[in-house]
């Protein structure tokens, strides 16, 4: 058993990820990274997130170690570019399985260590496509949706037990991902990678792209006691984009 708070993070391995995964480090949270690459940051343990025993099994092991759980970080997900005729039934439940069946893993596994300690903080990393509709998004774009609708149902269900959740919603951040999508389409269209980054950066209102340290700040903030009476919120970090 340990006197430190612990945090659980999903997918901590790359990106927005890491960048939680240090800040959380940074805060003196004890760090466990739930991840399929391995990592030097924080506490790493292998996970398929995608399948919903795997994940009961790690976070029982990683309570049966210390005894707590502080705060759930639900961070594991993939992107897909596709229309809905683009979308065959195993890429659909592929992604699902990650998305929102990893969130749905995680959550009902901290919770009764939760709710024994009266308290707790879940925060779901979904997107500003859980508010807003993009284009060739169809599965991911309904994944972050579903994610949104979690953070709310869970906040409502267990708020009588002291145990908040909330989403976070980013916008475009510059993270490996954002540059292999880039890379991908370039590569399928021919067009220049510089051009298409700047075009990116001039559609949010701030005229820049975000950064992961910055979707860090934020979820750092809404599991400490500062934000004890946030909960059931969809918090976006998208530059403005979806207030236009």
């Amino acid at each position: 058993m340990i006197s430190k708070r612990v945090a659980i993070v999903t997918g901590g391995s790359f990106g927005i990820g890491r960048a939680i995964v240090e800040r959380l480090l940074a805060d003196d949270f004890v760090v466990f990274n739930l991840d399929i690459t391995a990592s030097d940051c924080g506490e790493y343990r292998h996970c398929d997130v995608s399948q919903v025993s795997a994940v009961h099994a790690a976070i029982a092991a990683i309570v049966t170690e210390t005894g707590r759980i502080d705060a759930l970080v639900s961070n594991a997900g993939k992107h897909l570019s596709a229309t809905i005729e683009q979308t065959d039934e195993a890429t659909f439940d592929a992604l699902f399985a990650l998305n929102v069946k990893g969130a749905y893993g995680a959550i009902q596994a901290v919770l009764p260590v939760m709710k024994a300690q009266q308290q707790g903080a879940i925060v779901l990393i979904a997107s500003d496509q859980a508010l807003v509709a993009k284009r060739n998004s169809f599965a991911y774009n309904l994944s972050k949706a579903a994610l949104a609708s979690m953070a709310k149902t869970t906040a409502l269900d267990y708020a009588s037990f002291n145990i908040r959740a909330n989403a976070v919603c980013p916008g475009t951040i510059e993270t490996p991902l954002f540059h292999r999508a880039i890379d991908n389409y370039c590569a399928r269209s021919g067009a220049d990678k510089a051009t298409i980054v700047a075009e990116e950066a001039a559609l949010q209102p701030l005229g820049r792209l975000g950064q992961a340290s910055e979707v860090a700040a934020l979820v750092a903030f809404l599991v400490s006691p500062e934000a004890s009476f946030i909960t059931g919120s969809l918090q976006t970090i998208d530059g403005g984009y979806t207030a236009q």
